[in-house]
């Protein structure tokens, strides 16, 4: 008598093509999603100060940005893989995780800062400093910003892992629309 429960499941894995494809279409949605918030904090910067006409240029910074940010991020969940626990809740169980993100964020915000020093001739470390005006306080203030940018990618990350892709998507957007 075959005992079912002794019997190795099926696992379905993914080819290295699927999980590339996957990998790159998610690459491209985090830039995306980056960008558009990059773009409209470097907007609401230029219209701050008054910049007429508005500076074009640093919409492409903004999404370069973005991209390096999406790639890095993407690095940092394969580091530190979400890990959301059902019986805490999403929210309790990624907010320690979302500051593991943060401080990759705030990390690399710093290095940029120190490249783009020595690419205008400066020194490192001391472009280093320069990041947020060696203000602590800015600082903080934009650690709260890039937290906000970066939570609700996480809330939805944590949702898509407990719940499903497919399902987390139908949550949010509705189900999908059905060919007629």
């Amino acid at each position: 008598m075959n005992n079912l429960n002794t019997q190795n499941p099926i696992v379905h894995t993914d080819s290295f093509k699927d999980k590339l494809e996957s990998e790159f279409k998610k690459g491209i949605s985090l830039s995306l999603y980056f960008g558009i918030w990059f773009c409209a904090l470097a907007f609401l910067g230029a219209t701050t100060l008054r910049e007429w006409p508005i500076p074009w240029r640093m919409f492409g910074f903004a999404l370069i940005k973005a991209g390096l940010c999406a790639k890095f991020m993407l690095i940092g969940e394969a580091a530190f893989p979400l890990n959301p626990n059902r019986r805490l809740g999403i929210v309790p169980s990624l907010l320690a995780q979302s500051i593991i993100y943060l401080a990759i964020v705030l990390l690399l915000n710093y290095l940029e800062y120190g490249v783009d020093g020595v690419i205008h001739g400066r020194d490192f470390v001391s472009s280093l400093a320069s990041f947020g005006n060696g203000d602590p306080l800015h600082i903080v203030a934009l650690l709260i910003v890039y937290w906000l940018i970066v939570w609700p990618y996480l809330l939805f990350t944590g949702m898509s892992i407990v719940l499903g892709n497919t399902h987390t998507i139908a949550i949010l957007f509705g189900p999908p629309k059905s060919p007629n």
